[in-house]
């Protein structure tokens, strides 16, 4: 009898009921979904670090005491957060569709199929987003909110990427220029400042005449490489630009004459006039002109750069004195760490007769700026500026990965199509996507073979 009471209840009116809450489930799940798949297109996955269902949330602590080199453990940790993402989804979809447990299950192996495939659709995105997504630029700043900046924190967040605006006064921290106590940096800054212009004036504002012969031809020299600096961006090439970068490059070369100027060290100066400037210029570097700017905020970005390109050099002295036995030291370390890692390729260029030094030495002495897209530089830069003094070393796994992308091409040219190849390398086209697995597999195998130094001997 209740069997038959039950059916006879289903009356037309209560099945519309019911179909009209289903179709309310199915309208609130597919707006939820929608609202996920925003939130995670366009979030940085590096590597291959794939975004998965967790059982329950990551705890950030945890990672962090499992790895304790915490300028590269942030790469992790933000694959954990679109994990909760996807696990706060789920939970949504739960809270909705509890009046139908059968309807539930449905839904939630939808849902796990159509996230996941939301992943894969993260992996083909812009990665450069991560330096602007919401949460990271909360973290940057609540970092620098404070009195005193913990300089450990900010480099653990700049190394997976730094936001735009906030990038000039990160580099300036993270090189040591401008101090973590906020109540000490205008005073700092403006003696600094001061103080690179007395060094124009005593070293550069001079006629020939008061300069000795080596010192005439260094200002030559840097004249001649000036005007072939970054030549794909139009910015470089306007002639007050120029002159900016001679005066800090000749400064720079006559207070530092254990290496005085050296090629290369033009294309270094290039990041900062372009981080620096953009706290005066709005848009892009093709549509800047720096006479816009007056002769107090020109002379300020000049002191910041020289000051700041003083920093980095300073730890890869040896890079730049004479023989350059610093670069020739990491090339080598280079040709040993591919030889670990990918063998094949190690074996055919020395059956071919290429040597590291005839592609790696440009690369160490210009830091890859040559060989890849100007606008993806200065994220390069804010992982090179949050390694700190470990730079160099870290170099030759960045170079590492960053040859190894052409793993399975470079076995199939034979000398003279390696050496045009490594010399015009397809990076036209990179995005950030490209440039952030280069990082991921140089964290990786940095984790793998720095703390076993056997692995690498000869």
């Amino acid at each position: 009898m209740r069997s038959t009471n039950n059916n006879n209840n289903n009356s037309p009116e209560d099945q519309r009921k019911k179909e009209s809450t289903l179709t309310s489930l199915d309208s609130r799940f597919n707006q939820t979904l929608r609202n996920v798949q925003g939130l995670l297109k366009g979030r940085s996955i590096p590597g291959k670090i794939l975004l998965t269902r967790r059982s329950d949330p990551l705890d950030e602590s945890s990672v962090q005491e499992r790895t304790p080199e915490y300028e590269r453990s942030l790469s992790y940790n933000e694959a954990g957060s679109s994990d909760r993402l996807a696990k706060a989804a789920e939970e949504e979809v739960q809270s909705t569709s509890k009046p139908n447990n059968n309807t539930n299950v449905i839904k939630l192996k939808t849902s796990t199929s159509e996230i996941e495939n939301t992943s894969k659709e993260v992996q083909k995105s812009a990665m450069g987003a991560r330096a602007t997504d919401s949460a990271r630029v909360m973290k940057f700043t609540k970092a620098l909110s404070g009195t005193t900046v913990i300089l450990e924190k900010l480099r653990e967040l700049a190394w997976s990427g730094i936001p735009d605006y906030m990038r000039p006064d990160v580099w300036r921290l993270l090189l040591g220029y401008a101090p973590p106590n906020s109540d000490r940096k205008e005073g700092i800054l403006r003696r600094k400042r001061l103080e690179y212009l007395d060094c124009v004036s005593q070293y550069y504002d001079i006629p020939d005449t008061e300069r000795s012969d080596d010192e005439i031809n260094m200002l030559r020299q840097i004249a001649v490489d000036c005007p072939r600096t970054v030549p794909d961006v139009s910015f470089f090439q306007e002639p007050q630009v120029q002159k900016s970068l001679e005066r800090i490059l000749y400064t720079w070369a006559i207070r530092h004459p254990a290496s005085g100027y050296v090629q290369g060290i033009n294309d270094l100066a290039t990041p900062f006039l372009v981080v620096f400037l953009s706290e005066y210029l709005e848009g892009g570097a093709d549509n800047w002109s720096i006479s816009d700017l007056s002769l107090e905020n020109i002379s300020n970005l000049e002191a910041d750069c020289y000051w700041c390109l003083s920093k980095l050099l300073d730890g890869m002295q040896d890079h730049y004195t004479f023989a350059q036995p610093g670069i020739q030291r990491l090339v080598f370390k280079l040709k040993e760490l591919v030889r670990r890692i990918d063998e094949p390729v190690s074996r055919h260029m020395e059956e071919q007769g290429l040597e590291f030094l005839q592609f790696a030495f440009r690369w160490f002495n210009c830091l890859l700026i040559r060989e890849i897209p100007f606008h993806l530089v200065t994220r390069l830069w804010d992982t090179y500026l949050a390694e700190g003094d470990a730079l160099p070393d870290f170099l030759v796994y960045i170079f590492a990965s960053f040859l190894l992308t052409w793993s399975d091409k470079l076995q199939k040219l034979d000398f003279q199509e390696l050496v045009m190849f490594l010399q015009h390398l397809p990076t036209q086209n990179w995005t950030h996507q490209e440039l952030e697995m280069v990082l991921s597999r140089a964290f990786m195998w940095h984790s793998m073979f720095n703390n076993s130094p056997s692995h690498l001997a000869s």
